[in-house]
Order: structure tokens, then C-alpha cells, then sequence
């Protein structure tokens, strides 16, 4: 997109610098982050048990990209883009099994493997050649029981994005093999997609916006280890040892397998959150909309003997944590939208997952 500019970084990043408030709601900022940031990125698209038969299927998005999940008769799973090649209507939506995948604008019709099958009305167009009119695909690949996806074909495989990702999460002392989809929700957020990444990158204000958080999970900085990776940034935090004992001023007792909250992100907008006790996990996607909007999308999965008392009370403090969040990022948003602090000053030592982050989307869009 040669010919968009944006406002300078005046005050470098290196100093401690924030990105410029103006990247937050400007819309050239927002569709140089289309190009440059999400039409190359892996990105958590859903379960991968609601694509385990031959034929199953899921719609999905990644970025601002609509995206069929679907495994093939051959049993082989398949990405593409859920648009159609003759108008652009999305393809399938929600999630079951078919044969074909069809087009409910003009019935354009799809075999598994993304090739057109049948246009209505084809053998009346001379020259018609549906060999050129398939789906365009995307990258897919699976890590235990999720499913990601990459707008770029030719994308370097999943596991390497992943890199010694795994391995931490399997420190926690979760099974991953042992987890099963429970739910699926939407919030959309009065913020751009960037004040919500940073506000998950810091546990600097968890001790006064997230007190029912901070009484299972110990955020003081000697405990509450942070680290870089080259594809994601990892926050892990020990277990309070007074929600252990049970003595009821928790939200919940986090006793169980898991030993230890991790809080993952994954470049660009997938974040990973593992809840000490029971085995559990939520993995969210989120989604731009527009340059002051993001819908966060949540997906849990829990061990499938899991008593659903206690998932409920695990949900409901990790919904309360949610809510003080999204009131924390549109309060943000406003201020930025001010203008009149036109770059903020970050702590390096609390916030430096918030500076690597902003280094990387400059470079990206520099």
C-alpha cells in the first residue's frame, strides 16, 4: 500500500517511549496492519474436534480473513477462504458435516478439496473454466486439540511458529491430550486491537484492577516471571499459597494438576490462558474491527471428568477478569483518543512484553 503514511514514532521506543496515540484510531495505521501483520500470520481458528470426521467443517476468521476449516473424504485437513469465487458471499457458516460446500448466494458448489464442482448455469457461458475458480487456500496445522491458520499458503509450518511453546505449557502440569472443548463466546471491545494486546502483555496493574485474580495467582515482580520468545511472550505466575490453604477469601481453589497460572501470546492476536488447578485452558483470538473496536473470542476447553461446579467457578472468576479488562482497554481508548498525550512512557521492567510488542508492529509497518 505505497502511498499511506502515517504519524511519525517522534520519541524513539528504545527510550521507553510508547507507539504514538494516533496509531490507535487512525485508519490508515489499520489497514497497513491488515497487509503487514495479519495476511501472514498463524492464528488460533477453533477445536480441532469439530473437524476430526471426513466432511466435518467449521467457518472461522483470522484477522480480518473468513476462513473454512474442513477435513476432506481423504480424511486430509484443509484450510481456505470462506469467499466465494463468483460474488464474494461467504461460502459456510457455524459447523457440521456436508459433502460439497456450497454457496447459499447462487449455489456455487465445492468438493472438499476446495475445487468448484458446479455453477448453475455454467454450459450457457462460453469459455466457462471452473479449473481456475477454486477456493483459495490457507496454511493450517494443529497443535493437541486446537486448530490455527495462516492467509498465507506458503506460511513456515505451525510447529516451528510454535517453537518451545509446548514445552512451556507442559511445565504447568497440563495434559493437553486430557482437554475438551466446553465453550465458545464473543465480546466485542471498544478499543483497538492493540490496547487489548497490551493490556493482557502486563500484570502491572493486576494488584489494583484485578484483586480476585491476584488472590490466586501471586503478581508480585520477585515471582511473576516474564520472557520473550521469538514468536510469543510468556507470563507465568506461582500459586498464592493462601488460596491453597482453602480459607475462603479466593475466588476459588486452584488445587488440582496445574501448578502454576501461564498467560501466553502469541504474535499477532492469539493468547493462551491456563488457570492453576483442574486442567483447563482458554485460547482467544482477537479480532479487529475496525481501527476502535476488537471482538475477542474465546474459546474453553477443560478435562472431560471435570465436575461442571467447579468449571463454573473457574469461568467465573476468568469472566470477572474479562470485565474489569474490557472497562481498563475502552477507558484507554478514550484517553488515547484525546490526543493530548500524544506518546506515553512505558516501565521497562513491568512492561517490557508491552515494549517488544510495540517494536515489533513499528517494524512492521515501518
Amino acid at each position: 500500500m505505497s502511498g499511506i503514511k502515517v504519524s511519525p514514532v517522534d520519541r524513539p521506543l528504545e527510550e521507553g517511549w510508547t507507539l504514538p496515540a494516533s496509531w490507535y484510531s487512525d485508519p490508515a495505521v489499520y489497514a497497513l496492519e491488515r497487509e503487514r501483520i495479519f495476511a501472514s500470520a498463524w492464528t488460533y481458528a477453533g477445536p480441532a474436534e469439530w473437524v476430526s470426521e471426513p466432511g466435518s467443517y467449521f467457518a472461522s476468521q483470522i484477522g480480518h480473513v473468513p476462513v473454512a476449516i474442513v477435513r476432506g473424504k481423504d480424511g486430509e485437513l484443509r484450510g481456505f477462504v470462506n469467499v466465494c469465487r463468483h460474488r464474494g458471499h461467504l461460502v459456510v457458516s457455524g459447523q457440521g458435516r456436508r459433502e460439497t460446500l456450497q454457496c447459499p448466494y447462487h449455489a456455487w458448489t465445492y468438493d472438499l478439496d476446495g475445487s468448484l464442482r458446479r455453477a448453475p448455469r455454467a454450459e450457457r457461458e462460453p469459455g466457462f473454466d471452473p479449473s481456475g475458480l477454486s477456493l483459495l487456500t490457507v496454511a493450517v496445522g494443529v497443535w493437541g486439540p486446537f486448530v490455527f491458520a495462516n492467509p498465507d499458503p506458503d506460511a513456515q509450518p505451525l510447529d516451528e511458529w510454535l517453537g518451545a511453546l509446548p514445552a512451556i505449557v507442559a511445565e504447568s502440569g497440563l495434559d493437553l491430550g486430557v482437554l475438551r472443548f466446553h465453550s465458545h463466546h464473543e465480546w466485542p471491545i471498544g478499543a483497538n486491537w492493540k490496547v487489548a494486546m497490551e493490556n493482557f502483555l502486563e500484570c502491572y496493574h493486576c494488584p489494583t484492577a484485578h484483586p480476585g485474580f491476584s488472590k490466586v495467582v501471586d503478581v508480585d515482580p520477585d515471582s511473576y516471571r516474564l520472557a520473550v520468545h521469538p514468536t510469543f511472550s510468556a507470563q507465568i505466575g506461582p500459586v498464592r499459597a493462601s488460596a491453597l490453604s482453602g480459607n475462603g477469601k479466593a475466588p476459588y481453589v486452584p488445587r488440582g494438576d496445574v501448578s502454576q497460572a501461564q498467560y501466553h501470546f502469541l504474535l499477532p492476536a492469539t493468547t493462551v490462558n491456563i488457570a492453576p488447578g483442574m486442567p483447563n485452558i482458554s485460547l482467544e483470538r482477537w479480532l479487529p474491527d475496525g481501527p476502535a473496536r476488537t471482538v475477542e473470542v474465546t474459546d474453553y476447553f477443560f478435562a472431560e471428568d471435570a465436575p461442571e461446579s467447579e468449571v463454573e467457578e473457574l469461568m467465573a472468576w476468568d469472566t470477572q477478569v474479562a470485565e474489569e479488562d474490557t472497562s481498563l482497554v475502552e477507558s484507554v481508548q478514550r484517553g488515547l483518543d484525546s490526543g493530548l498525550v500524544p506518546q506515553g512512557r512505558l516501565m521497562a521492567e513491568s512492561e517490557q512484553l508491552i515494549a517488544d510488542f510495540q517494536r515489533r508492529v513499528r517494524d512492521a509497518l515501518d
